[in-house]
């Protein structure tokens, strides 16, 4: 079944999405790293990485169902709050949700349209992003509790360095 022309555009809009998520992360990993703490800017940076695997899953999608999407505007990431790492991933938790918020209205759409083809794909986003915001979710939380401490600070900034990498390509999960 071929994508309509409204779907064609949700699809559109989520692969923007994504790929800004992937800006904003790596914005975030830029802005960490100033402060002398690569393991967070890894972890930021990793996150950036899949942030563009899950844009692969979407125009693959697009593509196997006939359909030639179009990457809209990336918007710069917008950092209106501070530096600091609890700020950083407070940022990025939000983003998440806007992320997930966009996938569960891309999932009503298909339904709308009864697009059942669609549903595997944004089942695993839907399932995918639960799991996004927990981590994030428990970042920032750890961050909460360690505060101004300054060793507890870099013993998170190592934990989170730890993240082994993956590829932006669109691998089986």
């Amino acid at each position: 079944m071929e994508l309509t022309p409204n779907l064609v555009t949700k699809f559109n809009e989520q692969i923007t999405l994504e790929l800004t998520a992937s800006t904003v992360y790596r914005q975030l990993a830029i802005e960490v790293g100033a402060q002398d703490l690569p393991g967070m800017a890894t972890w930021l940076r990793h996150q950036a990485d899949e942030e563009v695997v899950h844009a692969n899953k979407f125009i693959d999608h697009c593509l196997d169902r006939g359909t030639t999407p179009r990457i809209g505007v990336i918007e710069p990431a917008d950092l209106s709050q501070s530096s600091d790492p609890i700020d950083v991933f407070k940022a990025a938790l939000a983003h998440e949700e806007k992320v997930s918020e966009a996938i569960r209205e891309l999932y009503r759409a298909c339904e709308t349209a009864g697009d059942l083809d669609s549903r595997p794909l944004l089942m695993w986003f839907l399932t995918e992003q639960i799991e996004e915001e927990a981590t994030v979710g428990e970042i920032v939380g750890r961050l909460q509790l360690i505060g101004a401490d300054g060793p507890g600070l870099l013993r998170m900034d190592e934990d989170l360095g730890q993240r082994p990498a993956t590829t932006t390509e669109n691998t089986a999960e």
